[in-house]
């Protein structure tokens, strides 16, 4: 055969290459091609030289990628376990917080309360499964607000939609009682910081939940001749109450209504409101 030998060390590829152009070379010499035909008459010259090359580029593949024997390693195990790793990461991420510190499991829409409401409120949420927490709360900042500035204005109308009976009795007295002095109250509530449930307690039908609300108030009271008798328009103080709402557990009203009013703290330049259920 009409091979070049090179002393210089080739790359598989440039060998391949070097056997397929030193053949392809050998066609072109009229006698090589003249003996070559005699010998192998049967099959094409071409064809002899295509099927050299494939058998020199699959010896070429076999040396370089190897074959399987039995003895490598299955991979398609790791495979899976990468899979199921990911998915437990996944579970963890979706878990975490509903985790404690002290490994107890806490209720994701419960976390942002107090641990000793967790069973009352679950209890609550079990017999009445509109009743949300959070939307509680924030229901109960709005009513907090209304009320207050409505017993401010003398706005009884108001007031009767949002107090259960013995506590609007209380509040309608003692807007009777400062209008007959002729003093007035102007209040304006700037924010509501906080609004925490303290507790939860149910009597026969009726469930009851007391918060405690932290809230910036201005809150002036003028006489009859428009003398301030009591707050600065200018000052913003802090009026700290505890609320007790409640409700018929099985009611289709909706309506929280307000059955006590206590001060938690007692503060001077809020708006008077009356202690009362």
């Amino acid at each position: 055969m009409c091979l070049l030998v090179s002393k210089n060390r080739k790359t598989p590829q440039e060998k391949i290459s070097k056997v397929s152009v030193s053949l392809v070379e050998c066609t072109k010499s009229p006698i090589l091609r003249k003996a070559l035909e005699k010998r192998i008459a049967p099959v094409p010259v071409d064809l002899l030289i295509y099927m050299v090359i494939a058998a020199v580029l699959i010896i070429w593949l076999r040396n370089t990628l190897g074959t399987r024997n039995g003895d490598e390693r299955d991979r398609s195990a790791d495979y899976e376990a990468l899979i199921q790793n990911k998915g437990v990461q996944q579970n963890l991420e979706d878990i975490k917080d509903l985790i404690d510190i002290n490994g107890n499991v806490v209720d994701h829409d419960l976390k942002d309360f107090a641990p000793d409401l967790s069973h009352d409120l679950r209890e609550l949420m079990k017999s009445d499964p509109s009743f949300d927490p959070k939307s509680f709360v924030e229901g109960a900042k709005e009513a907090f607000v209304m009320i207050v500035e409505a017993f401010a204005k003398g706005d009884l109308r108001t007031l009767k939609d949002l107090l259960s009976p013995g506590v609007y009795t209380a509040f309608s007295q003692a807007i009777d009682d400062r209008r007959n002095k002729g003093e007035s109250v102007a209040t304006e509530i700037h924010a509501v910081r906080t609004a925490e449930i303290l507790n939860i307690t149910r009597f026969d039908r009726m469930v009851f939940i007391k918060i405690r609300f932290i809230a910036d108030e201005t809150c002036v009271i003028k006489d009859r001749e428009g003398t301030i008798l009591s707050g600065n328009p200018d000052k913003i103080t802090t009026m700290n109450d505890v609320w007790t709402f409640g409700r018929e557990a099985k009611s289709k009203d909706p309506t929280w209504f307000l059955y006590e009013t206590a001060d938690d703290e007692a503060e001077d330049h809020k708006t008077p409101v009356p202690d009362a259920k």
